[in-house]
């Protein structure tokens, strides 16, 4: 695995958990009972961004190094992921 090829897993992997994170523990706008004017009720109150970038970042570190463990040991490799045979057996 190249560096840029883990830069791009944990990306890829980051943004994934991030999108997964990001509704958990939101209460809306209307069921805080603060709707602002101009934007909809389903808005969240307090998003937690940075909160949750924390922890979005330490679950992936966690992911992306087992990840990269599993893909360097040569447990699974390209050709385990070759269902029509299209690499050759060299």
């Amino acid at each position: 695995m190249t560096i840029t090829g883990a830069l791009i897993l944990f990306s890829v992997t980051w943004f994934l958990v991030f999108l997964c994170i990001l509704p958990m523990r939101q209460v809306s706008q209307a069921a805080a009972g603060q709707i602002v004017p101009g934007s909809a009720s389903s808005a969240p109150v307090d998003p937690q961004i940075g909160r949750k970038a924390r922890i979005t970042t330490a679950i992936t570190l966690v992911l992306w190094l087992a990840m990269c463990g599993i893909i360097l040991s040569g447990w699974i490799s390209i050709r385990d992921t070759d269902v029509f045979h299209l690499l050759k057996r060299v």
